[in-house]
């Protein structure tokens, strides 16, 4: 195990270079790569939207808009299409998903069968079945009545290419922007992911993607006054439409319409030559101009009305025809707004309204600040474990530290060449990596402490303690990745961004701790030729203890279970505090732009806007608050009108650090995939560690993890700390580290019943547990050091994170003690041997202290 051939090491010794390399561009700002050669690796972590700014929002549409202006469109075609055949009809009216039409004569009913064929002819539609879809259906039933009914596959092809489109329209707004690497994704089958990284003003964004922009150009009927209109009925043909003033003014316009935006082919934000007044200047294709020229030519004099989302813009009147094929929309613009109609108009319409379900903004100020604290808790938190490890195994810690510097070094650099997304829970996920890959190193050296022990010499001691290490190392790792896998399928923005660091992490941990490691101790053996293995400043678990830990298991488990009942009956009695990814609502950091914020002020101040319930409290330092308000009655567009009230009341005093908004269909969804992915974890690691070891050990191992997530959220039900995404990562985090401590000890059992035949099994698992308990210490204290790191100067953001994670470590390393070797004897693992405690092993008494 400690021969290296030259060709192995000049690998390893490359892999090691290679990860330096592209790790190092993070360590220089971007104007100083930027004067590097360019065959100089210059790619860095791409920061997620809450380390650098940005906003991440996340669009739904809603196919009742789709079958709505479908139903239009086929009554519209159903009119046209009678009168071209000269075919009498009356009552066509259309509700749900439904148009009917009754024809008047029965004799021509086959006809009309005839004429409005192409109704119910399929469409092309690519990937569906057949390679078509028959987007409406026929009812004849009932004599002389024809019902089109849109199909639900209908249904489905139009929201597919309604999304499509929209994508492409929504990639073009934001990208008109002129933002920095802008992510425009489909999620499911009807949601759009905008992230803009860096963004400054977010809430410009969401007017832009929130607006259908239907541009159309239709007449004003002015046959009658439009206040007749409103107080008696609009003549047939004709709508009543306000414009966007306040208050606004109505006016009665013809629907038809003259020209749509489709005929746009440019759109620009201008200046009129005689007032200087921002507008926008517009040019038609061929068609378009030609129908503009033809109705300006035949309606001089008369007013039209430039008519945005059913909304009008201007009402100019026509003073001569307007044949250029150009022309220029006035209203009451500011640059800016005139700019962003322009952009509306370039990019085209939405097939649909598209509404904002859920917002997560973050300044740059916070995200700078996150950056930092996330660095400081990182350097503290390596300094703690570097000095504990040089502590707990002198010269041998000091080549695990420079494995862990490796380690640290190589999640840099993949997570650089991957492109993947650095968060500021993977910040977190990196320091906790920098406490649990030690694990590995301290389960090597606590093997080869114990066979040296048992009389072996110092290079037969590091080959085997090498060897007998790797099953345990393989084996706690992937129970922890399997948790990781989940927590990436199901987590969503940072949260994933913490599964795809700390599974790195897990992998990288098996190269440096093992392989690495091995090359440098073989390295110091071929060198320094030792006789004794380096001693250690101090011993925290004296060789040959031992401890009677199943003689108190009775207590344990009395103790474990009332605290779990008690957790439980918590959990039901009282509410958990729940943040808003789970039940909805909004949350907003503000800091005082000058001196101390007054709570008390913003508390009144947003009690009269009429938003409902509003909790205001100080939130780290004393400049900063934190607003959270609750779930609004009127849906998803309700939960966007609460943050425009804030800001508008609160602006001009503070500034607006992090926004987030979940509506109530994400917040169903957020909290139907925690539940699925606690479920999905538990099932796979029950089936792994079954499949590796017995049926006793994957039902204790899961029993004993199980403990641990019901006393995490007592914790969280006692403590009062808010249960949101991050402290399901958590829950799902410290699943993965108890498995793995618990796999650790049931390793050694497995070991020792190969070993000790006739041992009595509470006998040998207080052998076990003490053989392994200077690991289970020493792994405990160096992630909880690295976690204590976090929690003191993380920052306020992963606070409830982190504390979550150090309480689960801790209860972690008990339950896999006092809890899941206990079961192993209430499972009856070995039943002829179970009560016989008073059973000399074979081989003596000396036997246990090896």
């Amino acid at each position: 195990m400690l021969y290296f051939s030259r060709f192995k090491m000049i690998l390893i010794w490359l892999a090691v270079a290679a990860t330096v390399i592209f790790a190092a561009p993070n360590l220089f700002s971007a104007s100083t790569l930027a004067k590097l050669p360019d065959w100089v690796p210059k790619r860095q972590m791409t920061l997620g939207l809450d380390l650098q700014g940005g906003s991440h929002i996340l669009l739904r549409m809603d196919p009742n808009d789709l079958t709505k202006d479908r139903l239009e469109t086929t009554r519209d075609q159903i009119r046209t299409l009678l009168r071209d055949a000269k075919i009498g009809y009356t009552g066509l009216a259309g509700s749900g998903r439904t148009v009917q039409v009754r024809i008047t004569d029965p004799g021509q009913v086959d006809a009309a069968k005839t004429a409005l064929k192409t109704l119910t002819d399929p469409v092309a539609a690519g990937l569906f079945s057949g390679g078509s879809v028959q987007e409406m259906s026929l009812d004849d039933s009932e004599p002389g009545l024809l019902k089109f009914t849109v199909t639900d596959a209908g249904i489905k092809y139009r929201t597919s290419t309604a999304l499509a489109q929209s994508l492409e329209v929504v990639e073009r707004r934001v990208n008109e922007l002129g933002t920095t690497e802008p992510i425009v994704q489909r999620q499911g089958d009807d949601r759009i992911l905008v992230q803009v990284p860096g963004l400054q003003d977010p809430q410009r964004l969401k007017e832009i993607l929130g607006q259908t922009a239907k541009l159309t150009f239709q007449m004003v009927d002015q046959s009658m006054p439009v206040q007749d209109a409103l107080n008696g009925r609009p003549p047939a043909g004709s709508s009543v439409l306000y414009s966007q003033d306040d208050p606004p003014v109505p006016y009665l316009i013809e629907n038809r319409v003259i020209v749509s935006g489709e005929n746009l082919v440019d759109a620009q934000a201008t200046y009129n030559s005689q007032t200087n007044e921002p507008v926008v200047s517009f040019t038609f294709d061929s068609k378009g101009a030609a129908r503009f020229g033809q109705a300006t030519s035949q309606n001089v004099g008369k007013l039209f009305a430039i008519i945005l989302d059913n909304q009008v813009i201007s009402a100019p009147q026509i003073r001569e025809p307007i044949l250029g094929g150009s022309g220029q929309i006035s209203g009451n613009f500011t640059a800016e707004s005139a700019n962003d109609l322009a952009v509306l108009l370039r990019a085209g319409a939405l097939p649909a309204t598209l509404t904002v379900i859920e917002e997560r903004t973050v300044g740059p100020g916070l995200g700078e600040d996150s950056i930092h604290a996330g660095k400081v808790a990182g350097v503290i938190g390596s300094i703690l474990v570097v000095v504990f490890m040089f502590v707990a195994y002198g010269f041998l810690g000091f080549i695990a530290n420079i494995a862990l510097a490796v380690h640290v070094a190589m999640i840099i650099a993949l997570l650089s060449l991957l492109g993947a997304t650095l968060t500021l829970p993977g910040i977190a996920g990196i320091v906790l990596t920098i406490g649990m890959a030690v694990d590995s190193n301290v389960l090597i050296y606590e093997r080869i402490r114990e066979e040296r022990r048992n009389g072996r010499s110092v290079i037969q001691a590091i080959d085997t303690g090498f060897s007998k290490a790797l099953a345990t190392i393989v084996d706690s790792n992937v129970t922890s990745l399997i948790a990781t896998v989940v927590l990436f399928w199901l987590g969503t923005g940072p949260v994933k961004g913490f599964a795809v660091t700390f599974a790195i992490g897990i992998l990288t941990t098996v190269f440096t701790a093992f392989t690495f490691t091995r090359l440098l101790v073989s390295i110091w053996l071929r060198r320094a030729r030792p006789k004794e293995l380096p001693r250690a400043p101090v011993t925290f678990v004296p060789p040959g203890t031992r401890i009677p830990f199943m003689g108190i298991r009775r207590w344990t488990f009395a103790l474990s279970s009332v605290l779990s009942i008690l957790a439980v009956v918590l959990f039901m009695t009282v509410d958990i505090n729940y943040g808003i990814d789970f039940k909805g609502g909004s949350l907003i950091e503000v800091q005082a732009k000058d001196g101390t914020a007054d709570i008390a002020d913003i508390r009144g101040r947003l009690s009269e806007l009429n938003i409902g319930e509003v909790q205001v409290q100080q939130f780290g330092d004393p400049n900063d608050v934190l607003i959270r308000v609750g779930t609004q009655e009127g849906g998803e567009n309700a939960e966007q009108t609460v943050i425009d009230k804030v800001r508008g009341e609160l602006q001009d005093h503070y500034d607006f650090r992090r926004v987030e908004v979940v509506g109530p269909t994400v917040s169903g969804e957020l909290a139907k995939q925690g539940t699925i992915a606690m479920l999905i974890a538990l099932l796979g690691i029950l089936i792994y560690v079954w499949f590796r070891f017995e049926w006793q050990f994957a039902v204790g191992a899961i029993i004993a993890t199980v403990h641990d997530v019901v006393m995490t959220i007592g914790f969280f039900v006692i403590t009062g700390l808010e249960f949101n995404q991050s402290s399901l990562a958590a829950i799902l985090t410290i699943i993965g580290y108890s498995l793995n401590d618990t796999i650790v000890v049931y390793d050694r059992v497995r070991e020792d019943l190969r070993k000790y035949k006739r041992m009595p099994l509470p006998q040998l698992l207080n052998n076990a547990i003490n053989e392994t308990l200077s690991r289970t210490t020493l792994t405990s204290v160096t992630t909880m050091l690295a976690l204590l790191a976090l929690v003191l100067f993380g920052g306020e953001v992963i606070r409830s994170f982190t504390l979550a994670m150090l309480f689960g470590v801790v209860f972690g390393t008990y339950s896999s003690i006092f809890i899941a070797a206990p079961l192993l004897i209430l499972f009856k693992l070995r039943p002829q041997a179970a009560t016989a405690d008073e059973e000399k092993p074979v081989g003596g008494g000396k036997a246990l202290a090896t």
